[in-house]
């Protein structure tokens, strides 16, 4: 009998997976998102989108077990450590880590 695995959905991603020009990528859209006017900040989600499979408010989860998630911060699941004050981007915990080890800014 064949075992099948569940499937990772296009909710999430895996930043350990992405090859360091991606890694690169990922990080430099991500950084000018955290920065960008109202006109700018859609076209970079969506070229984040691309580039990882996640589609919506793109999130790397910030804490401090290193967890390489890429999730949508839309998710109702989602913790939000510290709100972007000034910024666009904020720190949240993908919904795996703010079940298991909720933290705190």
């Amino acid at each position: 009998m064949a075992v099948i695995t569940r499937a990772r959905t296009s909710t999430e991603a895996n930043y350990r997976t992405l090859t360091p020009e991606e890694k690169d990528r990922f990080d430099q859209l991500m950084e000018r998102a955290d920065h960008a006017g109202p006109h700018d900040y859609q076209p970079l989600m969506d070229a984040l989108a691309v580039l990882t499979g996640v589609t919506g408010e793109i999130r790397k989860c910030a804490c401090s077990c290193t967890c390489p998630a890429i999730f949508d911060a839309d998710n109702a699941d989602v913790h939000v450590i510290e709100y972007g004050e000034g910024y666009n981007l904020g720190r949240h915990q993908c919904p795996w880590c703010a079940d298991q080890h909720r933290e705190t800014a």
